[in-house]
């Protein structure tokens, strides 16, 4: 039996990499975990959900500030927003939680860290600075980087990814976003709150493109009542110079041509998989473009090679590369046959209100050809959402014609908190009545749940036929009162 340095190797020190070293690990298998970048964490920490999250909230309170009289207080003037101290608190939210995806950390686990970009030899071997590393196993978490699409001028143009946008020394007066996924809108509102001018130009007809038109749509008003401009099927055609400013000249969906200028652009137009440079070839390890082509255990072609994270271009999210990094230990030091599975994968864009998913949207549904069916219960019925400011939004569950949830959405205030209720249920399957039955706090938003589920009961239960067959068998009466129409006068 061939003798290696490792018993598994890790590349790439984000999320499913960290998942993986600390795992196998802790099992007692002798671990290298080597990352490009200067310090653990990957792109999430440095560059995303981190400092994205962190921003937002200091958006949220400002925009709170400057609406103090919505609740009943007296409005204050709000002086602007010195973004260089909005930046440091980021940093200082990044350093925090650095401590916990630190080198020492991971040491006293017993996984040794190298830094620098790693290379494959052969199927075992990797080479870093020119040293050459063996390990039995390797688990590629290389992540993913911002797509920069080729639009004449734009090299030539200063401009933002979400690798820049969190550090910057001054808040821009003006900002053009490229693209309206869930990184591009959060961002958008955020900025837009802290007091720059945004515009946010999108292919499609739709912010939010995987989500259902209707929570979309509403979203969409939601921003727009705030100030935020969007140009919808229109497509970026060029960009330049134009001094201080960057001139963007963009096609809508007539073919007429516009242009604008704004003082910095923010490019959101999706992800790459990193899987350049590494030598995959030489490991044998098919890829394409789209990710790294794995199985459903996360094997690559080659066996004994593992793929988690954004690199296999599945579900690029934190909790989904964390989760893959669970197969990758379960299967690679257990050898336990377990399998992915994303039938409940739930996922939030943390704009405000929030919007949550798990399962099936009605998109989704209608591709699959089920027959379904749609509950909806709103957030301005809801006492908290009320008592909190709260009159937008909804929730929608989507039941099959056996009336069993297939899939859950959630519009409103903390929709991805809110959500967590159905990882239970649905990974439970837990029954919607029992769900119905159950007991919630009172004032809570969770009590939405309950109300949804309860609906598609009360459908049953207080049914006309039901009704009368109870006031047959049980000698009732039937209703004491019923209203008047006003127009009619009083016999």
């Amino acid at each position: 039996m061939p003798k290696y340095d490792y018993d598994i190797g890790v590349i790439g020190g984000g999320a499913a990499g960290l998942t993986v070293a600390a795992g196998v690990s802790q099992l007692g298998a002798r671990t290298l975990l080597i990352e490009k970048e200067p310090h653990l964490g990957g792109d999430c920490l440095h560059y995303g959900c981190v400092p994205s999250k962190t921003l937002i909230q200091s958006a949220h309170v400002y925009h709170l500030m400057k609406n103090a009289a919505r609740f009943g207080l007296p409005q204050v003037e709000t002086p602007p927003v010195d973004f260089d101290k909005v930046a440091s608190r980021i940093r200082g939210v990044i350093d925090r939680i650095q401590h916990h995806d630190s080198v020492e950390r991971f040491c006293s686990l017993g996984v040794q860290v190298e830094f620098g970009g790693a290379t494959f030899a052969d199927e075992h071997t990797v080479e870093v600075h020119g040293r050459r590393w063996t390990a039995a196993r390797w688990v590629i978490a290389t992540g993913s980087s911002p797509f920069v699409p080729e639009i004449p001028g734009l090299q030539a143009t200063p401009f933002m990814t979400n690798k820049e946008i969190f550090f910057l020394a001054s808040l821009p007066k003006s900002l053009v976003i490229f693209g309206a996924g869930p990184v591009a809108v959060e961002l958008a509102q955020a900025f837009n709150r802290l007091g720059t001018k945004v515009t946010v130009i999108q292919r499609g007809g739709q912010i939010l493109s995987r989500e259902d038109s209707d929570m979309a749509g509403l979203l969409l008003d939601h921003l727009m009542k705030e100030g935020l401009t969007f140009h919808l099927d229109s497509v970026v055609r060029e960009v330049s110079n134009a001094g201080w400013l960057r001139r963007v000249m963009f096609e809508d969906g007539e073919g007429f041509r516009h242009t604008l200028e704004a003082e910095a652009i923010l490019v959101a137009l999706g992800r790459s998989v990193n899987v350049d440079g590494m030598g995959l070839m030489s490991a044998g390890v098919d890829y394409s473009p789209k990710g790294i082509e794995v199985d459903a255990r996360l094997r690559t072609s080659q066996k004994h090679i593992y793929a988690a994270g954004d690199v296999i271009g599945h579900h690029q999210f934190t909790h989904a590369a964390g989760y893959e990094g669970g197969i990758v230990v379960a299967n690679a030091v257990l050898h336990l046959p377990r399998k992915a599975d994303y039938t409940w994968f739930p996922h939030c864009t943390y704009t405000d209100p929030e919007l949550a998913s798990i399962g099936m949207n009605e998109k989704q549904t209608q591709k699959a050809g089920l027959e379904y069916s749609v509950w909806k219960e709103e957030f301005r019925n809801n006492d908290r959402s009320l008592a909190e400011g709260y009159d937008t939004g909804f929730i929608k569950m989507i039941v099959d014609r056996r009336e069993k949830p297939v899939g859950v959405q959630i519009l409103g205030p903390r929709a991805g908190e809110i959500m967590s209720e159905w990882v239970a249920v649905m990974n439970g399957k837990i029954k919607v009545s029992t769900l119905a039955g159950s007991v919630h706090p009172y004032p809570t938003l969770g009590e939405i749940n309950k109300r949804v589920a309860g609906s598609l009961l009360a459908s049953k239960l207080f049914s006309e036929t039901v009704r009368r067959k109870i006031q047959f068998f049980f000698n009732l009466k039937g209703r004491a009162c019923e209203l008047r129409n006003p127009e009619e006068t009083p016999s």
